[in-house]
């Protein structure tokens, strides 16, 4: 086949490592990055740092994960539903009674399953956090 009837060439210019040897950048893969300048990093910086605190990485850190801070979560999540506390995103309080009622229910069906399995104390945060969400709820729907 004649050269000028090849198509194209294809050039694999990846630096690939020699057993035991450090992959090697090519003179010209050095020159076409740039390296950042220091105004460039301080504003990268400032940007993670900003992300990271609106995103909660930076504050302390979060309670220890066991049945009584679940079902606290819970008693909270219910209890924005219910318009008794501020919603902590929109900082309102908007009542929505459907979500109220499934949380609830989600608290009332984990006492029902984990019946004889809980302690003294975990038990009365389940059902004291059940009973005063349920007279919230009739007093809303009434």
């Amino acid at each position: 086949m004649p050269e000028d009837e090849r198509g194209f060439v294809i050039k694999d210019r990846r630096a690939f490592a020699e057993e035991g040897e450090d992959s090697k950048v090519s003179d010209d893969q050095k020159q076409a990055a740039p390296e950042p300048d220091s105004e460039t990093s301080k504003a990268q910086a400032a940007q993670e740092e900003t992300a990271a605190a609106e995103y909660g990485e930076a504050e302390a850190p979060l309670p220890e994960v066991n049945f009584p801070t679940f079902v606290i979560s819970l008693n909270a999540s219910a209890l924005v539903h219910l318009g008794a506390i501020e919603d902590p995103a929109s900082g309102k309080k908007v009542k929505n009674l459907p979500m109220a009622k499934q949380t609830i229910d989600i608290l009332s069906m984990l006492e029902e399953k984990s019946r004889g399995n809980l302690t003294n104390e975990e038990e009365n945060i389940l059902k004291n956090i059940l009973y005063d969400l349920r007279i919230l709820y009739v007093k809303a729907t009434g």
